[in-house]
């Protein structure tokens, strides 16, 4: 027998794969092809405080390895995700991350307390849809002409401080490969009370229409995800997890079993799995199935003998 659980903070996940959030919607149409509460976790449509339409024009672009995207975190807005979603996820054996984003810090503390009093309420009443909370702090800081909050320390360090303040909640903070200093980023969450990271999101990148003579995208520049990312993801998860000591959940190209392990060996705790939902509509279940396999080969009892092993 072997052993898949993973401990992320004070949440304990059945094994280590987690459905990447904006991959995977709330889970409902996955769960009509397969049992999702098999699943480590699910990290849910990237939620802002108000609903939000998206960008315009072409959103999706397939790329050799991979793909590019540019939805703009479209998305029915916090309160809709709490009336309408949330007696779904109770029913649903498997950690809940709620993934929170905004364009200024009033927005992410807003969200956050509007997650916190529903949490509390049903706490109240025995019940429970939501176990962690997922800062997305690669929206754009609108006070800062666009640049993410995620590209400067200074600027991420306010939105990680006062998220922490407005929830009792586990938080992991998803990191940007274009922060300025990623280590000093990570550390820097640590330091503010993050009990988890969630790293990498998507590496900015483009396409342009030759005949057109323009980019696909409105907003000229998409985020690239998918198999061509997996070397620049791991060299970041290895890199950060020398020097925090809190939890990683590391992602970026993971389409097969041995993709999971090598981000464990990097030093994840867990892992999110995002683009390969898009090719594989049943990738979970293949991940652990895959994973089971290659435990029971290679005579691995516990994924604990392998992690951060390099």
């Amino acid at each position: 027998m072997f052993d898949l659980t993973c401990r992320v903070g004070n949440i304990d996940f059945k094994n280590p794969i987690v459905m990447a959030s904006g991959t995977f919607g709330f889970g409902r149409e996955y769960g009509q092809l397969y049992d999702i509460s098999r699943l480590g976790g699910i990290s849910g449509k990237g939620l802002t405080l108000h609903p939000k339409s998206g960008n315009e024009g072409l959103r999706v672009f397939e790329t050799p390895s991979g793909m590019l995207n540019s939805v703009g975190l479209e998305n029915p807005g916090i309160p809709y995700f709490l009336e309408h979603e949330c007696e779904n996820w109770e029913t649903l054996d498997t950690v809940r991350i709620v993934n929170l984003g905004g364009n200024s810090i009033d927005e992410y503390v807003q969200g956050a307390i509007l997650i916190q009093e529903d949490y509390d309420r049903r706490q109240a009443i025995g019940r429970q849809a939501v176990d962690m909370i997922e800062l997305n702090i690669s929206c754009p800081n609108v006070k800062e002409g666009g640049i993410a909050y995620g590209v400067k320390t200074c600027a991420a360090r306010e939105v990680v401080r006062q998220v922490r303040q407005a929830t009792t909640l586990p938080l992991t903070v998803k990191l940007s490969p274009g922060a300025e200093n990623l280590v000093e980023m990570a550390m820097m969450c640590e330091d503010e009370g993050a009990n988890a990271l969630s790293l990498i999101n998507t590496i900015s990148g483009m396409k342009i229409d030759v005949h057109r003579r323009s980019s696909v995208f409105r907003n000229l520049y998409a985020g690239l995800s998918g198999p061509a990312i997996k070397p620049i993801a791991l060299r970041m998860v290895h890199q950060v997890a020398q020097h925090v000591n809190i939890p990683i959940m590391g992602m970026g190209g993971i389409v097969c079993a041995t993709d999971v392990i090598e981000f464990i060996m990097a030093g994840a705790s867990v892992v999110q799995v995002g683009t390969y939902n898009f090719m594989n509509l049943r990738a979970g279940q293949d991940l652990i199935e895959g994973l089971e396999q290659f435990m029971l080969e290679e005579n691995i009892k516990s994924l604990d003998e392998i992690r951060g092993i390099l």
